[in-house]
């Protein structure tokens, strides 16, 4: 993506945060057992900032684990969505690449599908400003089993319409991705999860990622209704299991 595309989409989710908020997938118990695990700390009682928090998908389930949890939000639309889902976690304005947080205030550092919309160049040293001693910084997307027939199949219709792979364009899930320089030193896990729901569900849920919100709404309708008959011919009775491999990786510099 070009600098200016990159800004394009990163704002395009503030117009349609509440679809983002009802459709889009959850994470599972056992992703935040892998970051404990990784980090080597508990979750609870913690101090953590969520960055690119969004609506707060996962600044809730941080919260509900325990955690002493703040969330980092630039969108003035998922901030919104932000405030009318979760009104008892505090939200601030900001983005990666310049944290509202003072040095050494935080035990995580979490970014869920959101480290690719910053700047490694700043926000790695961000990361490394605002976390405490032995903190842990943890970044994670939800991405597409490729090895679930379906999934695949779509995962090309979407490449062949829109020029992207969107495994790889909506995600850096790799060390070097994530720190081009080499000076944080990430541990990988891949958790597998799935859900079951239905095929508009899904249809909404993949229209909120930013390659659609970027699209005419023509041509995304045209995309999504013909999609549909895709997924109607292949299940029939309505419902689909979408299944994810979070991508996490967690680094914890000394």
């Amino acid at each position: 993506m070009t600098a200016s595309s990159h800004l394009t989409r990163a704002l395009s989710f503030n117009a349609a945060a509440a679809q983002y908020a009802a459709n889009r997938p959850s994470y599972p118990p056992a992703l935040f057992d892998a970051i404990e695990d990784l980090a080597g700390r508990p979750l609870t009682g913690a101090r953590v900032a969520d960055i690119g928090a969004g609506t707060g998908i996962a600044t809730a389930l941080l919260h509900a684990r325990g955690a002493d949890v703040i969330g980092v939000e630039p969108g003035d639309g998922m901030a919104a969505q932000f405030h009318r889902t979760n009104p008892g976690i505090p939200l601030v304005r900001g983005t990666g690449n310049a944290l509202p947080l003072a040095t050494a205030s935080v035990d995580f550092l979490t970014y869920a599908q959101a480290w690719h919309w910053t700047d490694p160049d700043h926000s790695v040293p961000e990361a490394l400003r605002v976390l405490r001693p032995g903190g842990a910084l943890a970044l994670w997307w939800n991405t597409y089993a490729l090895d679930v027939p379906w999934i695949a199949a779509q995962t090309r219709r979407i490449g062949d319409a829109f020029g992207t792979d969107p495994v790889i364009d909506t995600n850096g899930a790799s060390s070097r991705a994530a720190d081009p320089s080499g000076r944080l030193d990430f541990t990988r896990r891949l958790v597998r999860w799935s859900r079951r729901i239905t095929i508009d569900t899904h249809l909404a849920n993949i229209g909120s990622h930013s390659i659609f919100l970027v699209q005419s709404d023509e041509t995304r309708t045209a995309f999504l209704a013909e999609e549909k008959q895709h997924l109607l011919t292949l299940f029939p009775h309505g419902t689909v299991e979408e299944t994810y491999d979070v991508d996490l990786l967690v680094a914890t510099p000394s």
